[in-house]
């Protein structure tokens, strides 16, 4: 009796693996011999293009299942796996190959007419250009065509910038070998004066809306200010320097007016927020710089931004960094005064913001000295000029700003 029931076991458990076998191997076939027809739009993307899988796909015989983000950031061939539900409802796998390519071209200089003193170093001549790439960190930069440092005279020459994927920029300039000059002794008066500059008044007068503030942002250049007058003045806002950086990776240097300015505008209650002079050649340094100025400015009120102000391209080579990593660098600035309850921005200039940066998801403090910027980018504070001219400050002129809301 107890033979008979456990044969009738054993028959029902082998059963019942026939039936997963055969279930299995069914799903097997129907998977692998399963029409699968995916066309892709390109095997070729560019380099740190923002696309998703299905960015690739131009057409497919059913529905992605999911549709995740494509790494861009390395040049070469990669394979991409993926699974869908095909039009005959079958899950399968599929993998595409594409290779990411890189065909825009370094940035270099275009100077005209270059001038160096005799005896000048190859080395720092080569690096004095501004010489940069999208995504090498250390594209190749020369100077073509005959010329010597060490002999006075004028050579036609070319400046030319390639990268790692072979595209080359190249600009002809003339090259001035002259003389170094004589010591001078300088009796100018140390009183400026200021003929030729934009009144605060007419900026004012023309630009402000119900959308905008109108202010100024200061540093120890504009010596000891009258924070009543510039209150009087109608100055709605201000962007004080708290510091700079005395070279890559150096020392942080406080600005000598910074503790002066953000104490007198706290106290007529003009808003102010702060920059940074920056020369991270990092994440790590930058993030380093955010935290030295989130610690000199956390007795004082801030209202708005923390700006990141990176301005080194007259050395731009020794930094070593590509456009996107110089990007990375300004983003890790930013997001560290973020995480402690601030609003970062960036600073720049409208051909480096069109030319050099990357897309960046802060705001943007745009310089461009014109009536009518034409920038074609969003931005936050437009620095409209470099000579202004406001009561309250006697010692110099000031960059005035539009601020929108």
């Amino acid at each position: 009796m107890k033979k008979k029931k456990l044969k009738k076991q054993l028959k029902i458990i082998l059963i019942i693996i026939v039936l997963i076998l055969g279930i299995s191997l069914y799903r097997h076939l129907r998977v692998k011999f399963a029409v699968k027809e995916v066309e892709l739009y390109t095997k070729g993307v560019q380099v740190f293009d923002d696309l998703k899988l299905s960015d690739l796909i131009k057409s497919i015989n059913g529905e992605l299942i999911d549709d995740p983000k494509i790494d861009t950031s390395k040049i070469g061939t990669q394979e991409i796996e993926f699974k869908y539900i095909t039009d005959k409802h079958i899950k399968v796998p599929y993998t595409i190959k594409i290779k990411v390519i890189d065909n825009v071209y370094p940035i270099v200089a275009y100077p005209g007419v270059k001038t160096v003193v005799v005896g000048t170093k190859k080395s720092e001549f080569l690096k004095s250009f501004f010489c940069g790439d999208n995504y090498d960190n250390k594209p190749k930069c020369t100077v073509l065509g005959d010329y010597n440092l060490n002999e006075v005279g004028e050579y036609n020459v070319a400046l030319e910038g390639e990268d790692s994927s072979g595209n080359a920029t190249k600009h002809p300039f003339t090259l001035v070998v002259r003389e170094k000059a004589k010591n001078t002794t300088n009796n100018a008066s140390d009183k400026q004066e200021f003929t030729d500059y934009t009144s605060y008044s007419d900026v004012v007068e023309k630009y402000k809306d119900k959308n905008n503030k109108i202010g100024i942002d200061v540093s120890h250049w504009q010596g000891n200010l009258d924070f009543k007058k510039l209150k009087k003045s109608k100055v709605e806002f201000a962007y004080i320097r708290v510091g700079r950086r005395d070279d890559i990776e150096g020392e942080f240097v406080l600005d000598e007016k910074f503790e002066r300015n953000i104490k007198g505008f706290n106290k007529v209650g003009i808003p102010v927020g702060v920059y940074f002079y920056s020369k991270a050649n990092s994440k790590k340094e930058a993030i380093k710089e955010a935290k030295w100025v989130l610690s000199q400015i956390k007795k004082y009120d801030v209202d708005l931004e923390i700006v990141f102000d990176w301005e080194n391209w007259n050395n731009y080579q020794n930094y070593e960094l590509s456009f996107y990593n110089l990007t990375e660098v300004a983003k890790a600035f930013t997001d560290t005064v973020e995480k402690k309850g601030y609003k970062g921005m960036l600073y720049s200039s409208k051909s480096y913001l069109e030319d050099v940066w990357f897309p960046i998801n802060n705001r943007i403090w745009l310089a461009h000295y014109i009536d009518q910027t034409n920038y074609q980018g969003k931005y936050k504070v437009w620095q409209i000029c470099e000579d202004g001219k406001v009561s309250g400050i006697d010692d110099n002129l000031v960059d005035i700003d539009i601020r929108y809301e």
